[in-house]
């Protein structure tokens, strides 16, 4: 399969430069696989497509202030990190520049009260670095680094914590889970008293993100690792809903890349803290989901092959167009899907 089969054309004005006032006003394309039919909503009516007893799991990380300018201790020169990973002391960046930063090379930011000494040198502008400060590193990285929007969003966002969910919880994304800023506080609530099961999963959002599929053949492309955690609560409620038939209701791939990773993997849903690289693309046999929310999403991108491997490739082509041609707002700040 080609790189190619999942590109379509998206007028400029289509991509979203900030959010809606009210998150759950965007709207919903509603699609089922069963007759591949198509109808249009707004994200308020999603609670209407959910049954007693499902189980809506959500991604509950949150965006890190992840990006950081400073300059080399040397030369002053500056240089630009991007936060993709945090582990104890130290972090792993895509680093802007990043011929100039060699192994031994200290980059000091907001005047020397943070420093990151490199300690290996990664491919495609990937450094990792150990961590130099006096006090608490998420404390001064909010106070010293700024939200990483994707680079598709040109205007600058007011309250960074639109581009946050209203559920984020565990620190550790590069960028947010896009599929839940839809959800307000007050819809939940309905969600729940509806008896749908909220079900809380953490996957951190890393360079897959930021990683274009670059090659022509799709089987050729490499994902890099994003880490994931599920708690004991978590993994009952999801294998006693699988036990009884009950539907699992995925919000955002980063969520269905923790689910079908842990099937994968095991069998089954378990207490975990670890990593996946899975690629979910057409020709995958699901294990642990039966619907999907979720945005629109780039063209060519890891994304859209899985949303295409959920449904298909031509029906979600098909979705994809009659959105351009109903003037849906694409990406991050854009509108939404629910795939049955």
């Amino acid at each position: 399969m080609k790189t190619s089969d999942f590109d379509f054309h998206l007028p400029h004005e289509l991509i979203a430069q900030h959010p809606l006032e009210n998150r759950s006003a965007s709207r919903l394309l509603v699609l089922n696989r069963k007759d591949e039919s198509i109808e249009h909503k707004h994200f308020s009516d999603i609670i209407d497509y959910l049954n007693k007893g499902d189980v809506l799991v959500l991604n509950d990380t949150r965006v890190l202030p992840a990006r950081l300018f400073g300059v080399k201790e040397d030369t002053h020169a500056h240089i630009e990190c991007l936060i993709l990973r945090h582990e104890n002391d130290t972090v792993l960046c895509m680093v802007r520049n990043a011929r100039a930063v060699k192994v031994g090379t200290i980059v000091s930011f907001g005047d020397g009260r943070l420093k990151f000494e490199c300690i290996e040198f990664l491919e495609q502008g990937l450094r990792r670095f150990k961590i130099i400060s006096e006090g608490v590193f998420l404390e001064i990285l909010a106070e010293l680094g700024t939200v990483p929007l994707p680079p598709y969003i040109k205007e600058k966002l007011d309250d960074p914590e639109r581009y946050q969910t209203v559920y984020a919880k565990n620190n550790g994304s590069a960028a947010a889970p896009t599929a839940g800023l839809h959800f307000t506080t007050e819809l939940l609530d309905k969600i729940k008293e509806k008896g749908i099961i909220i079900c809380p999963i953490t996957l951190h959002v890393g360079l897959g993100t930021f990683k274009p599929v670059d090659v022509d053949d799709v089987s050729n492309h490499v994902m890099h690792e994003e880490v994931y955690e599920v708690s004991q609560e978590s993994s009952e409620i999801l294998n006693l809903a699988k036990k009884e038939n009950r539907r699992i209701i995925a919000v955002g791939t980063t969520s269905v890349r923790t689910l079908e990773s842990q099937m994968q993997k095991h069998g089954r849903f378990i207490k975990e803290a670890s990593s996946t690289s899975i690629f979910i693309k057409p020709g995958y046999q699901f294990m642990a989901i039966d619907c999907l929310i979720t945005n629109f999403h780039l063209p060519k991108s890891t994304l859209v092959m899985l949303v295409s491997a959920f449904a298909n490739r031509e029906y979600i082509m098909k979705a994809y167009h009659t959105a351009i041609e109903e003037k849906y707002r694409f990406f991050s700040f854009g509108d939404s899907m629910i795939i049955q």
